[in-house]
């Protein structure tokens, strides 16, 4: 058998038959023109049992060659069919070898840290277009991947960050045999993912792992929880789940089954005019993996000082004010006020209705610019703060998606619309319209910035307008150029804004 051993080259048999050595054994991987896809590779012990709420171990060898050729089960999670042995990753890799080494691209998929899998985000054409290999993995979610007490470890929770820095580990172990450069890697993320790039870009545990951030619609800027929060989240959901009295609450908890854990404190924190803090499963700063907020290791440059480029979809509260049914001037101002407390009044005379047309195109644009959840100014003030200490290239994706809900209420650029323009997706309930002629070319033009920056942590090249590190820049198939962000957003304003805590 012609295929690569613990040197790294090639990174699959002579005659393209897809086996390839890892450090923990054999796989054979399935065979395209121009890609090989390896995927379902164990990256971690199943976190099961008595591995359940622990850190990830070490993956155990195994003997012959393993089927790399079928999707890990997604991490449990009440959208997708999955299950707790679920610790897989996927590795898409260019069959060429031109140019030695390729850079490393690694995702973290999003969905509140509640829901998402690796199998959605087909890296094909990042790989062949940008020629990178990329990696993306399953982390553990929800209460399973979150839950912080005393009574399981000292870690504070975290156990989906910790399984994200074992991936990265991995690819360090491993980068080499798949054509990848182990000193030249991306960690990338859209929501709940870009929220953990910030983490990792805090943790010290997490340092030299990467070389380079990329985050969607996360901001660094927007806190996580505290350590004193997450155990109180934490001793809600014991009480929940009946352990409170038991005699050994850890093994009372690792005895519940995953669907009574899938519903502990389901929908905690999810109103829309909510911060992501609000929520119960979030990382945990004041905690081994994180000692500190992300937003204070940036602005105090003691984090991992690598090239970041951050941006935010335009419209990016669209989709979740659409669900509110009854938008009326009326509860729009009652929200205002529910929401910003004694500076409502500022809030109401800086988004009048009659600016915005609708209620709920008043109400969306104010909760995407302050961005409590997700938004414009935090990441705005994310790359201000990063910049002192790193290359910062800022975008805004603003391409209209065209896709107006029943009731008349126009979606704009979306959260999350930005995803198809850099993966093909295979998720059961895609929401994303089909690109057309225009959106492929703006599509290539993103792939060609994502990869450049992988490659170099400088996002410009040919045949793409100049990204410069002083502006944010605007994505659209209408053009690329600066954009007055901070000015479109409100963002000096939203600078002197805090939430009243509304319990």
């Amino acid at each position: 058998m012609a295929a690569v051993g613990f040197g790294g080259t090639p990174a699959f048999a002579d005659g393209g038959s897809g086996v390839v050595r890892v450090d923990t054994g054999w796989l054979r991987g399935k065979v395209s023109d121009d890609l090989v896809t390896y995927t379902g590779i164990p990256y971690a012990e199943p976190p099961v049992g008595q591995r359940r709420w622990r850190p990830p171990a070490d993956p155990v060898s195994w003997q012959g060659i393993r089927d790399a050729t079928k999707p890990g089960t997604p991490c449990p999670q009440q959208r997708l069919e999955s299950a707790e042995d679920c610790l897989y990753l996927d590795v898409t890799a260019p069959r060429t070898r031109r140019g030695g080494l390729k850079p490393v691209l690694v995702w973290l998929y999003g969905g509140a840290f509640n829901t998402g899998a690796a199998k959605e985000f087909d890296g094909a054409r990042l790989a062949t277009s940008g020629d990178v290999v990329v990696v993306s993995m399953n982390y553990r979610l929800g209460a399973l991947g979150f839950l912080s007490s005393p009574v399981l470890d000292g870690s504070g929770g975290n156990y989906g960050l910790m399984d994200q820095a074992a991936a990265l580990r991995w690819v360090q172990r491993n980068a080499r045999r798949f054509g990848g450069d182990p000193g030249n890697v991306t960690l990338a993320g859209q929501s709940a993912g870009a929220r953990a790039v910030c983490a990792h870009l805090a943790s010290p545990l997490s340092q030299g792992l990467f070389h380079r951030a990329i985050s969607q619609s996360g901001a660094c800027d927007n806190d996580v929880l505290t350590l004193s929060a997450a155990q109180a989240f934490g001793a809600q959901a014991i009480e929940q789940l009946g352990c409170a009295k038991a005699a050994d609450v850890a093994a009372c908890l690792r005895g519940q089954s995953v669907e009574k854990l899938l519903g502990t404190l389901a929908g905690v924190g999810f109103a829309f005019n909510g911060k992501v803090s609000d929520r119960p499963w979030n990382p945990v700063a004041g905690t081994p993996m994180l000692p500190k907020q992300p937003k204070d290791v940036l602005r105090d440059g003691t984090g991992a000082r690598v090239p970041l480029m951050i941006g935010s979809t335009r419209d990016e509260m669209r989709m979740f004010v659409s669900w509110e049914s009854n938008m009326t001037a009326g509860r729009y101002t009652e929200l205002v006020r529910q929401t910003f407390g004694e500076r409502a009044d500022d809030v109401l005379t800086t988004y009048p209705v009659g600016n915005y047309g609708s209620p709920a195109l008043a109400m969306s644009a104010v909760l995407s610019d302050w961005g409590g959840a997700i938004g414009a100014c935090p990441v705005l003030r994310t790359a201000e703060a990063a910049s002192a200490h790193q290359p910062v290239y800022a975008y805004e994706f603003a391409e209209d998606s065209g896709q107006v809900t029943q009731t008349g209420f126009p979606q704009g650029s979306y959260h999350g619309l930005d995803l198809p323009y850099l993966w093909d997706l295979d998720m059961a309930q895609n929401p994303y319209p089909p690109l057309t002629a225009k959106q492929k070319r703006l599509s290539a033009k993103i792939v060609g910035y994502w990869t450049a920056f992988a490659r170099t942590g400088n996002p410009n090249g040919p045949a793409r307008p100049h990204w410069p590190e002083d502006a944010v820049i605007k994505l659209s198939s209408e053009g690329i150029a600066p954009t007055p962000f901070a000015a479109d957003h409100h963002c000096g304003f939203w600078s002197g804004i805090s939430r009243r805590a509304t319990r």
